[in-house]
């Protein structure tokens, strides 16, 4: 099996924070479903804005607000250009959940009532499920969700049934963020739609990962986050449907999202600004923008074959040289995205991530904020790997010598 593609080699040299050590070992990131790292260009990008050309965008006519304000509307536009989304539907937040929060407090109060069904899947992250529960409470609807299978994938024949009950919402993750299950989003899409349903798709591990085409995936809401893609922290991004985007009433108020204001009243400025009140994360926008550029060079192609190979690699190894450990989640690397988790018998996920912690190898211990996910496995927690574009067999290879020495430590 080829240990990697060839034109991604080298691309670990753009992330300096790889460049440390930890008590003399190099530093192994396996993180990336958490906090991807930042190459050079996105933190070029962010500085340079801060250096260059920093000013409030959207007010000021001098020159300097004026570059400022082309930077980052010049930034919306390539984010949205790269998933065939256009500018006036893309929205910027702070991160994917204050995206799905938007949705489920100006979609949702405006559209989910007494009696009426919402429909999630067992896998959800926590950010996909909680603003649900407070919009079901809060309205008297109803909450039903999708079972997994033994195998990771979703039951899509009950899926079926809970459409027949014609819910109001539907809402997936594209990918697992623990069984790395990739779901058949735009299948789920148009069931849903036939179903008179509108959907809304967590896009956050999908993004980063494989090649995304709005278009043709057809949800009515995609929400995704910055922090994930090599991207900086406190930009996310929802993209929405423009008819429904143009029905809904803002979700937060203040300065920017204004047309006009009177003493009882105001009126509302254009998509996309209208739900996006108060001064922008401008460098922010703009950093992601930059790692929208840096992955568009690698291409998603590449990235999507470089990672699946090394989770090939990883899940062949895992199973045949680490005794006493289950894997969750699809077993063909072609059914699932760049991460694994995983249970060592006879020890904790939390012992294992300080263990290997300390050999430099950066892994997830935990419920990955999915604890309903927990239950249906019947784990209170699991141990996470994920992968991305710096990532090497060599990088294996210190996760499987890592495990070993946990079971060496833990004496099993």
């Amino acid at each position: 099996m080829t240990a990697t593609v060839p034109s991604l080699a080298g691309v670990a040299a753009e992330f300096p924070v790889l460049r440390r050590e930890f008590d003399g070992r190099s530093l192994v990131y396996l993180d990336s479903s958490a906090t991807s790292q930042t190459p050079q260009p996105v933190i070029d990008a962010i500085t340079g804005y801060y250096t260059h050309s920093r000013a409030s965008i959207h007010r000021g006519v001098y020159a300097l607000a004026v570059e400022a304000t082309d930077l980052y509307e010049g930034a919306r536009g390539r984010i949205a250009q790269w998933l065939g989304s256009t500018p006036e539907e893309t929205i910027f937040t702070a991160n994917a959940t204050a995206a799905i929060n938007l949705v489920a407090y100006a979609w949702g109060r405006q559209n989910v009532g007494r009696g009426d069904l919402v429909v999630l899947t067992e896998m959800e992250h926590h950010s996909n499920i909680v603003p649900w529960q407070l919009l079901c409470q809060e309205r008297e609807a109803e909450l039903a969700y999708v079972p997994v299978l033994d195998d990771g994938q979703l039951d899509l024949e009950a899926l079926d049934a809970l459409l027949a009950r014609e819910p109001k919402l539907v809402a997936v993750a594209h990918i697992s963020n623990v069984l790395g299950t990739i779901n058949p989003v735009a299948s789920i899409v148009q069931r849903a739609h036939d179903a008179g349903a509108v959907v809304l798709i967590d896009g956050t591990q999908a993004v980063p990962q494989l090649p995304v085409d709005l278009p043709a995936l057809d949800a009515d809401f995609y929400a995704w986050t910055g922090h994930k893609a090599y991207g900086p922290t406190g930009i996310g991004v929802l993209h929405g449907r423009r008819s429904l985007l143009e029905e809904m009433p803002p979700f937060i108020g203040g300065g920017h999202m204004i047309r006009t204001v009177g003493a009882n009243e105001s009126t509302w400025i254009d998509l996309p600004w209208k739900f996006e009140a108060g001064t922008s994360q401008i460098a922010e926008v703009i950093g992601l923008g930059a790692a929208v550029d840096w992955i568009k060079a690698l291409g998603m192609e590449q990235i999507r074959a470089h990672e699946q190979e090394l989770v090939a690699i990883a899940l062949e190894r895992l199973s045949c040289e680490v005794p006493g450990l289950t894997l969750h989640g699809p077993l063909a690397a072609a059914d699932r995205g760049a991460l694994i988790s995983f249970v060592l018998e006879g020890a904790h996920p939390h012992d294992v991530g300080e263990i290997l912690g300390r050999e430099g190898v950066c892994i997830r211990a935990g419920h990955h904020c999915a604890q309903p996910l927990m239950r249906r496995l019947g784990v209170g927690a699991t141990t996470r790997a994920s992968f991305a574009v710096h990532n090497s067999v060599a990088d294996v290879d210190r996760l499987i010598e890592g495990l070993l020495d946990v079971r060496r430590v833990l004496e099993l």
